[in-house]
């Protein structure tokens, strides 16, 4: 399994930032597709989630900010990230699993990309 993340970098707040990550080595269309985060020092958390058929959980930090999204036939999964906040200053990781569990460390992690929100 590989799951390729881009996109990250450095914003000013209340800017807005894309990921991407595209997977490799599933089949895409049969795995729940999410995005999480960790800060130096704390466990790694939920951002956002999204089925199969597009069904989506958020974090509530995230909530009218973030929105996530797919392209099944693209093997994609996004993550618009508006309204951004210091707090939201991550690693940012893209994580495939084949079922929906609310356990954090479970399935297949991408590399990680670094989202650092300052002025």
């Amino acid at each position: 399994v590989q799951l390729q993340a881009s996109g990250g970098g450095l914003v000013q707040p209340g800017g807005s930032l894309r990921l991407s990550c595209a997977a490799s080595g599933i089949i895409f269309s049969n795995n729940v597709m999410g995005w999480y985060r960790q800060t130096p020092g704390k466990q790694r958390e939920l951002v956002a989630r999204i089925t199969s058929r597009g069904g989506t959980n958020y974090a509530d930090s995230v909530k009218g900010r973030f929105t996530i999204s797919r392209n099944n036939p693209k093997n994609t999964v996004y993550l618009q990230m508006n309204s951004l906040r210091p707090e939201d200053t991550a690693v940012h990781y893209c994580n495939a699993r084949a079922v929906w569990v609310d356990v954090v460390e479970f399935g297949s992690w991408g590399q990680g990309t670094q989202i650092t929100v300052s002025s």
